[in-house]
């Protein structure tokens, strides 16, 4: 297909396309003159996967870059797979984990507690210890247990979310990774956001009629 055909039916503009492809994140097409390129269903794929993790992901262009590298080139360890794709996360949201490359001992101490098993210097690490730094700053009320309540929650589901990569290719491993990683965290907060929302309503009646949503 040209490149008419293929902003078409990715609902991509032509121009945004080929800054992708100036970008290297879309593969060049097969040349058929100086001028013209084709393209086919494998650059229909690309394109919609870069869109998701641009749009939904909000993920940077550079940030995209690292992340279909890591589709592209994946690590045969499964357990280095997982942690490049949290490292990604953790880069294009700021996170430096800490002055010490991630060995954050704040963190560090955390999940120790947790007793969960962590690589070294994981920069999810520094940002775990922030958002304790932040809500200890707020005097925030947590939830009876405190962050161990919080962690088991969130861990039953990381459990059950490893248990779908599939184990029979790097390559669909890594992407599997990548974008559950990229792609459910928006969604896990939106959804919490709305189940506030509703708990709201629910706890002090203040939801309108009428379909009308009761902000928090």
């Amino acid at each position: 297909m040209r490149i008419s055909e293929l902003s078409r039916r990715s609902a991509v503009p032509t121009a945004t396309i080929k800054y992708y492809l100036r970008e290297g994140l879309l593969p060049a097409g097969r040349l058929t003159s100086a001028t013209q390129a084709q393209y086919d269903e494998s650059h229909l794929s690309r394109l919609r996967l870069i869109r998701a993790l641009v749009g939904p992901g909000g993920l940077s262009i550079a940030t995209v870059r690292s992340v279909l590298a890591a589709i592209d080139d994946p690590p045969e360890s499964p357990l280095e797979l997982l942690g490049r794709a949290t490292e990604v996360l953790s880069a294009s949201s700021g996170g430096d984990g800490g002055s010490d490359g991630g060995e954050d001992p704040v963190g560090r101490r955390t999940v120790a507690g947790l007793g969960w098993s962590i690589a070294p210097g994981s920069a999810a690490l520094g940002e775990l210890a922030a958002a304790l730094a932040a809500i200890d700053e707020a005097q925030l009320t947590l939830l009876e247990g405190g962050v161990v309540r919080y962690a088991g929650l969130i861990h039953e589901l990381a459990v059950e979310e490893v248990a779908t990569v599939p184990d029979d290719s790097p390559e669909a491993a890594v992407r599997q990774v990548v974008l559950g990683t990229v792609l459910i965290e928006p969604l896990i907060v939106a959804l919490r956001r709305l189940a506030l929302q509703d708990a709201a309503a629910r706890r002090f009646g203040g939801a309108e009629r009428g379909g009308q949503s009761c902000r928090v």
